[in-house]
């Protein structure tokens, strides 16, 4: 009499046919480890495998409602690791139809931070500089200020503070103010003009004030 030998509970049969229910459960169970890699994951996201694919969606994410220079946009492709062919093909496309246009962006930088915030053609030149705009292009986009429209400019934002600085002396009254210009990229020339000026209207002696502050 054969003796059938009894295997312990969740053990597999060596001698199992392979299309047994112990083949099917190793198949099952190569399937569902397989479902848990990046790629499986990338794809049950919707999220293209394709790199120029990527590199078009992140894109027109990071657009959406917000103007971006072109160095903007390759150093979020870069940083998401989006292979540099890839990233150029997108983003010349992208100027190409209009969707990246650093000039457009340098105008409306400069019209909105100037009327916006008061800052200097010096501070603009910075601030887009920062972003990677080319040089050719910040230059021709900064001068739509000329000096008179800057001193213009310069001397609301004294009017504006200069009630804040009534009851303190002179020269504290003309650091504070100076100090202000200076920090949104006034030059110091006009900045003294401007704040001399300013504290003459207020009956202050400029005497002296004509030196570098």
């Amino acid at each position: 009499m054969t003796r059938r030998t009894e295997w312990p509970a969740g053990a597999v049969d060596p001698g199992a046919a392979p299309g047994s229910d112990e083949g099917a459960g190793r198949r099952s169970r190569s399937r569902s480890s397989d479902s848990g890699s990046p790629s499986s994951s990338r794809a049950e996201k919707g999220e293209p495998r394709d790199p120029v694919e990527q590199a078009r969606n992140i894109c027109l994410r990071l657009l959406t409602g917000t103007p971006r220079t072109r160095k903007q946009l390759a150093d979020a492709l870069r940083k998401r690791e989006i292979p540099d062919e890839a990233a150029e093909e997108v983003l010349s496309r992208f100027e190409d139809v209009g969707l990246i246009d650093d000039a457009a962006f340098a105008d409306a930088w400069v019209e909105s931070r100037h009327h916006g915030r008061g800052l200097a053609r010096r501070a603009l030149v910075r601030e887009l500089r920062t972003k990677g705009v080319d040089a050719a292009v910040i230059d021709e986009a900064v001068g739509q200020l000329d000096s008179e429209q800057e001193e213009e400019t310069a001397r609301e934002l004294v009017a504006r503070k200069l009630r804040s600085t009534r009851g303190l002396d002179r020269d504290k009254r003309l650091r504070r103010l100076a100090g202000m210009l200076a920090r949104k990229g006034y030059g110091e020339g006009m900045a003294l003009r401007v704040v001399r000026r300013a504290l003459e209207g207020e009956g202050e002696d400029t005497e002296g004030l004509d030196e570098p502050f």
